[in-house]
């Protein structure tokens, strides 16, 4: 059973970087041919995909992030950390960890390991 953990500051200033670790256990996060992604969810909004990193350590963003956003991992540690910076308040959000075989998709059926979710508020 894999299982996934989202860790980090659950409050961040505007204009500082947003910082996030995802520990998975029972499951290699250099495994192809997954991909470990990040979603977020805004207060009264739909899920949405941040980007990804793949087995391989390749990584894939969000267009519309990709020059804010950046993944890494430490495969010593199983984990994979998410990167934001010049974060604002619409950057508040519960951003989640995930598992799955395809990129770019927000739909939670399309990943079959998710994390519980962490509320990273962005404030002054």
């Amino acid at each position: 059973q894999v299982q996934l953990q989202e860790s980090g500051p659950g409050l961040v200033k505007p204009s500082q970087t947003l910082s996030l670790t995802c520990t998975v256990s029972g499951g290699s996060i250099t495994t192809n041919p997954y991909y470990w992604s990040w979603i977020r969810q805004p207060p009264g909004k739909g899920l949405e995909w941040m980007g990804a990193i793949a087995g391989s350590g390749s990584t894939y963003y969000n267009p519309s992030l990709k020059s804010r956003t950046s993944i890494s991992r430490d495969t010593s540690k199983n984990q994979f950390t998410l990167q934001l910076s010049s974060v604002t308040p619409e950057d508040t959000a519960v951003y989640y960890c995930a598992r799955g075989l395809h990129l770019g998709r927000s739909a939670r059926y399309e990943y079959d390991y998710w994390g519980q979710g962490t509320q990273v508020t962005v404030s002054s």
